[in-house]
């Protein structure tokens, strides 16, 4: 930890960013009806291997909402390390973006976060998409790209890269007050901003809802097998647990529909 006056101790850390998804989860819920999943009972409470690392995983569902995590990783007591999220898959009958927060701490001591819609088309070529949902928020990533405090976090994997939209707001930063209330203003904005479009969406036709909820599912699913964190995952909680933990994110396992 940077020893700069205005930092935090890794497990106040932890407190302020968990805090972040409870809050925006809690507006989620005052918005939408959400049931939790029975598949995901057993995570609402699990440990690694050796009982360093603890984690919990709640998984939800609606009449709007395919599929909704919120979950927790780490020990701010014991390591440096931690990640939570917060992932609102929309069911078919609109088709807003997805929309994805990821806050955490890194080894070195740095908050990380990553805040972003999940578009559900091809945006290279439906402009209109791009221009609806993607274009409002650009000045948002450029000024960002501008900010000394914040450092670009670029994924090593391919597959991640190409997962995030144009306009994904990640970055690394000191563990500072004014990077949380960045990091907090941020969440809020995204938020508030999504909401608005899912209240003015028009309904996709019935004969293309299938094919939309089926590219969902599919891009849900390989975006959570293919994260690069889960061969760690699997070093600390076993391949059965983290497989588990990969089906859940993407509902392999659930039990509501």
């Amino acid at each position: 930890m940077t020893k700069q006056p205005t930092d935090l101790d890794n497990k106040a850390v932890f407190e302020q960013l968990w805090g972040i998804t409870k809050e925006l989860h809690q507006k989620l819920e005052a918005r939408f009806q959400l049931h939790p999943d029975p598949s995901v009972e057993d995570l609402q409470e699990y440990s690694s291997l050796d009982g360093n690392m603890k984690g919990s995983l709640t998984t939800f569902s609606g009449k709007e909402i395919d599929w909704l995590v919120h979950s927790w990783l780490g020990n701010p007591e014991k390591s440096n390390f931690s990640t939570m999220r917060l992932t609102t898959w929309l069911k078919s009958h609109i088709q807003v973006p997805h929309l994805a927060f990821e806050f955490g701490t890194l080894p070195n001591a740095n908050i990380f976060f990553y805040i972003d819609y999940i578009p559900r088309t091809q945006l290279l070529t439906d402009l209109a998409y791009l221009d609806r949902y993607y274009e409002p928020v650009n000045q948002t990533f450029l000024k960002l790209q501008d900010d000394s405090r914040l450092k670009v976090f670029t994924s090593k994997s391919v597959y991640l890269r190409l997962f995030q939209s144009p306009v994904s707001l990640c970055y690394t930063g000191a563990p500072t007050f004014e990077i949380l209330e960045l990091t907090r203003t941020l969440a809020y904005e995204t938020l508030d901003r999504w909401l608005t479009w899912v209240d003015a969406a028009e309904p996709v036709p019935e004969d293309a809802r299938k094919a939309l909820a089926a590219r969902d599912l599919a891009l849900r699913r390989t975006s959570a097998e293919r994260d690069p964190g889960n061969k760690f995952a699997a070093q600390m909680f076993g391949s059965k647990l983290t497989d588990k933990l990969v089906r859940s994110l993407w509902g392999g396992d659930r039990i509501s529909h």
